[in-house]
Protein backbone atom coordinates (compact mmCIF):
# COMPACT_ATOMS: atom_id res chain seq x y z
CA UNK A 1 0.00 0.00 0.00
CA UNK A 2 2.99 2.41 0.65
CA UNK A 3 4.49 1.66 -2.57
CA UNK A 4 1.80 2.47 -4.28
CA UNK A 5 0.40 5.55 -2.55
CA UNK A 6 4.20 7.08 -2.98
CA UNK A 7 4.29 6.17 -6.60
CA UNK A 8 0.83 8.21 -7.15
CA UNK A 9 2.43 11.19 -4.82
CA UNK A 10 5.56 11.28 -7.17
CA UNK A 11 2.80 11.56 -10.16
CA UNK A 12 1.00 14.14 -8.94
CA UNK A 13 3.93 16.23 -8.04
CA UNK A 14 5.58 15.31 -11.36
CA UNK A 15 2.37 16.40 -13.16
CA UNK A 16 2.43 20.15 -11.28
CA UNK A 17 6.13 20.58 -11.24
CA UNK A 18 8.38 20.75 -13.85
CA UNK A 19 12.14 21.30 -13.68
CA UNK A 20 13.24 25.33 -15.26
CA UNK A 21 16.59 25.57 -17.03
CA UNK A 22 18.84 26.43 -13.81
CA UNK A 23 17.56 23.09 -12.30
CA UNK A 24 15.08 24.51 -10.04
CA UNK A 25 11.53 22.93 -9.72
CA UNK A 26 8.33 25.19 -10.14
CA UNK A 27 5.38 25.13 -10.88
CA UNK A 28 4.03 24.38 -14.38
CA UNK A 29 1.28 27.04 -14.40
CA UNK A 30 4.17 29.77 -13.38
CA UNK A 31 6.82 29.06 -16.07
CA UNK A 32 4.49 28.34 -18.76
CA UNK A 33 2.65 31.63 -18.38
CA UNK A 34 -0.77 29.65 -17.33
CA UNK A 35 -3.44 32.25 -15.55
CA UNK A 36 -5.42 30.45 -13.44
CA UNK A 37 -9.39 31.56 -14.67
CA UNK A 38 -13.25 31.69 -13.73
CA UNK A 39 -14.50 28.28 -14.62
CA UNK A 40 -18.23 26.98 -16.05
CA UNK A 41 -18.45 23.28 -15.84
CA UNK A 42 -21.73 21.99 -17.83
CA UNK A 43 -22.42 18.46 -16.71
CA UNK A 44 -24.96 17.11 -19.29
CA UNK A 45 -25.26 14.43 -21.65
CA UNK A 46 -25.39 14.86 -25.94
CA UNK A 47 -28.67 12.91 -26.26
CA UNK A 48 -30.56 15.14 -23.76
CA UNK A 49 -32.95 17.77 -25.10
CA UNK A 50 -31.76 20.71 -23.02
CA UNK A 51 -28.34 19.37 -22.77
CA UNK A 52 -28.41 19.46 -27.03
CA UNK A 53 -29.82 23.68 -26.63
CA UNK A 54 -26.67 24.39 -24.09
CA UNK A 55 -24.62 22.96 -26.41
CA UNK A 56 -24.73 25.79 -28.75
CA UNK A 57 -24.63 28.82 -25.89
CA UNK A 58 -21.65 26.74 -23.94
CA UNK A 59 -19.63 26.89 -27.51
CA UNK A 60 -20.31 31.21 -27.73
CA UNK A 61 -18.67 31.56 -24.51
CA UNK A 62 -16.06 29.27 -25.35
CA UNK A 63 -15.02 31.48 -28.11
CA UNK A 64 -16.17 34.65 -27.04
CA UNK A 65 -14.32 34.63 -23.62
CA UNK A 66 -11.26 32.66 -24.32
CA UNK A 67 -8.45 33.71 -22.47
CA UNK A 68 -11.25 34.74 -19.69
CA UNK A 69 -12.88 31.69 -19.00
CA UNK A 70 -12.75 28.13 -19.41
CA UNK A 71 -15.74 26.43 -20.26
CA UNK A 72 -16.10 22.46 -20.18
CA UNK A 73 -18.79 20.51 -21.16
CA UNK A 74 -19.01 16.49 -19.10
CA UNK A 75 -21.50 13.81 -20.26
CA UNK A 76 -22.16 12.48 -17.93
CA UNK A 77 -24.11 9.26 -19.32
CA UNK A 78 -20.37 8.28 -20.82
CA UNK A 79 -18.80 9.47 -17.21
CA UNK A 80 -20.76 8.63 -14.81
CA UNK A 81 -18.31 9.08 -12.52
CA UNK A 82 -18.16 12.42 -13.18
CA UNK A 83 -21.90 13.19 -11.98
CA UNK A 84 -20.95 10.97 -8.86
CA UNK A 85 -18.07 13.52 -8.30
CA UNK A 86 -19.78 16.21 -8.76
CA UNK A 87 -23.05 15.87 -6.87
CA UNK A 88 -25.22 15.81 -10.34
CA UNK A 89 -28.93 14.91 -9.77
CA UNK A 90 -30.63 16.64 -12.28
CA UNK A 91 -28.62 17.19 -16.08
CA UNK A 92 -27.91 19.82 -16.96
CA UNK A 93 -26.44 21.36 -14.23
CA UNK A 94 -23.92 24.16 -14.58
CA UNK A 95 -21.50 25.12 -11.89
CA UNK A 96 -19.79 28.26 -11.87
CA UNK A 97 -16.17 28.14 -9.96
CA UNK A 98 -13.78 31.06 -9.12
CA UNK A 99 -10.48 31.06 -10.89
CA UNK A 100 -9.24 29.62 -7.52
CA UNK A 101 -11.22 26.69 -7.76
CA UNK A 102 -14.04 27.86 -5.49
CA UNK A 103 -17.65 27.30 -6.05
CA UNK A 104 -19.82 30.06 -6.75
CA UNK A 105 -23.28 28.81 -7.53
CA UNK A 106 -24.85 25.76 -9.54
CA UNK A 107 -27.66 25.85 -11.71
CA UNK A 108 -29.51 23.41 -12.51
CA UNK A 109 -31.70 22.96 -16.24
CA UNK A 110 -31.33 25.19 -19.34
CA UNK A 111 -29.44 28.40 -18.72
CA UNK A 112 -29.69 30.70 -21.68
CA UNK A 113 -26.32 32.72 -22.45
CA UNK A 114 -27.67 36.15 -21.02
CA UNK A 115 -28.81 34.45 -17.87
CA UNK A 116 -25.18 32.79 -17.57
CA UNK A 117 -23.37 36.47 -18.45
CA UNK A 118 -26.23 37.69 -15.66
CA UNK A 119 -24.74 35.30 -12.73
CA UNK A 120 -20.99 35.48 -13.70
CA UNK A 121 -21.57 40.05 -13.04
CA UNK A 122 -23.85 38.85 -10.16
CA UNK A 123 -20.95 36.85 -8.33
CA UNK A 124 -18.20 39.98 -9.16
CA UNK A 125 -16.74 38.27 -12.00
CA UNK A 126 -16.35 40.66 -14.60
CA UNK A 127 -15.81 38.72 -17.76
CA UNK A 128 -14.39 41.83 -20.08
CA UNK A 129 -11.79 42.05 -16.72
CA UNK A 130 -10.10 39.21 -16.43
CA UNK A 131 -6.45 39.60 -17.47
Amino acid sequence: MKIITGALLGLLVASTLTLAADGVATNAAAVTGEKKLPKLFDLGATKCIPCKKMAPILEELKKEYAGKLEVEFIDVWQNPDAGNKYGIRLIPTQIFYDAAGKELFRHEGFFGKEDILAKWKELGVKLADVK
